[in-house]
């Protein structure tokens, strides 16, 4: 049986809109590191030509108290350096959560925004006294804009049901607020630019216990390099502004759901989660 044409055209396109292709390419090459050509304009007929005396502008100078606070990166590309220092001054000015999400909704100095359909900012309850922060969104994710909605996040909320907690009693959230493209991992560079944003994020939050979902977050958060399976089960000091709270890490869902028998340390941790809540009531 022959499939029709454009039914085939249709399901590739969306194939690659999947895994994550933004760019079309030709069959010929393309330099695009070199100079454009520049655009060859005739000249105008002598008499009619009027030469006007050259004019030198110069920018007016906005005092510095006057300017307000830095801009945030625009449309064109940024350093890394820059955009992470325009992300700490970024999240620092942020008073409220609600604050927050407004200035990650128009910032522009993290590439993974023009790749995302939605910013993925959190789910819950924010004075909950439990915060889940995993790496990153994925697809699921990315469509409804809420963190842990797909596979791995019905097993994440029948995990916390276990210990008692649901999304009206615990907050939820992401290292990464954009889905990199196709799923892939984060760069350094792009955790960089996002780790302001979810420290003061942690600091507005009610949360008095941080749980680092998965290996990057332990990493980022806690500063943890030796591994998941080796840093996972121990209490930490996690400085949330002015204030001191617990932090442990453990399993992320997703690789659960690829190792399934590591469940049973996953449940040693959230044993030790609900053992926490318990020992020092709200």
């Amino acid at each position: 049986m022959i499939q029709d044409p454009a039914r085939a055209a249709r399901e590739i396109l969306g194939f690659f809109v999947e895994a994550g292709v933004d760019v079309c390419l030709g069959d010929a090459p393309v330099d695009r590191f070199a100079d454009p050509a520049p655009a060859v304009r005739e000249a105008p007929p002598v008499a009619a030509a009027r030469v006007a005396p050259a004019i030198r502008r110069e920018p007016l100078a906005v005092p510095r108290e006057q300017a307000g606070p830095s801009p945030l990166p625009g449309t064109a590309p940024v350093a890394p350096d820059a955009a992470v220092m325009a992300a700490r001054e970024a999240a620092q000015r942020a008073t409220s959560l609600d604050a927050l999400r407004a200035m990650l909704e128009g910032f522009e100095g993290c590439a993974l925004k023009q790749t995302a359909k939605r910013l993925v900012f959190a789910d819950g309850n924010p004075q909950a006294r439990v915060m889940f922060v995993g790496e990153a969104p994925g697809r699921d994710e990315d469509l409804e804009g809420l963190p842990f909605v797909g596979r791995s996040g019905k097993l994440l909320d029948r995990m916390m049901a276990a210990i008692g907690l649901d999304r009206r009693s615990a907050y939820v959230a992401n290292i990464i607020p954009w889905r990199p493209p196709g799923n892939r991992t984060p760069t350094p560079q792009e955790a960089a630019i996002c780790l302001p944003f979810i420290r003061r994020q942690i600091e507005l939050s009610g949360a008095e216990i941080l749980v680092c979902l998965g290996g990057p977050s332990a990493l980022s958060l806690l500063g943890v390099k030796e591994g998941i399976l080796k840093s996972r089960g121990r209490w930490f000091a996690y400085r949330a502004g002015n204030r001191e709270i617990r932090a442990i890490a453990t399993l992320h869902p997703a690789y659960l759901l690829r190792q399934p028998l590591q469940k049973r340390l996953a449940w040693r941790d959230f044993l030790m989660i609900r053992k926490a809540l318990e020992a020092a009531p709200s």
